[in-house]
């Protein structure tokens, strides 16, 4: 079995389809995020992006920026950093997925583990945006874990089926 796909890569659709993978699964992230919050009150009251744009100095008067909705007040510049990470890992894993179809291994799973432990027990707690991995709460894990496999997979399933209609849109 060879480690390289032999199938060509439809460049175009690959993006466009992990661009839509990326949205549907940033809400989907965000509906699980709601179920079983990752972070304390306290701690979210500056959330891990807009610590890291602060970090960046991006001052906090633009980090902590809202719009109200139905009488909440929603961080607007939070979700673009959220949609951004998500949209960024889809289109990645689109493209990979085609070339090296181990990536999409158990529909993402795998994936979106190792995205997890990268950026929440390595990078982010390395740059000190988020405590270290032994500081974080166990509840935090185990939300950003599951969280991270349902984004995943969500991935997989709409961008492949995206995928697969603009390849064959494209055929005709």
């Amino acid at each position: 079995m060879s480690f390289l796909s032999k199938r060509s890569l439809h460049l175009p659709a690959a993006i466009l389809a992990g661009t839509a993978a990326g949205v549907v699964s940033g809400l989907v992230k965000l509906g699980w995020e709601n179920v079983l919050p990752p972070r304390t009150e306290e701690r979210d009251a500056t959330n891990p992006p807009q610590t890291l744009l602060q970090q960046f100095g991006v001052p906090a008067k633009v980090t902590h920026a809202t719009y109200h909705y139905s009488g909440h007040e929603l961080p607007w510049v939070s979700y673009v950093i959220h949609f951004g990470f998500s949209t960024t890992f889809a289109v990645l894993y689109q493209i990979l997925g085609e070339k090296i179809p181990a990536i999409k291994k158990d529909a993402g799973t795998w994936f979106g583990l190792a995205i997890w432990v990268a950026f929440h027990l390595g990078i982010m707690p390395a740059m000190g945006t988020v405590p270290s991995a032994k500081d974080q709460p166990e509840e935090e894990h185990v939300s950003e874990a599951l969280g991270h496999v349902i984004w995943m997979v969500t991935n997989d399933l709409v961008g492949d089926e995206v995928y697969r209609r603009l390849v064959a849109q494209a055929r005709k």
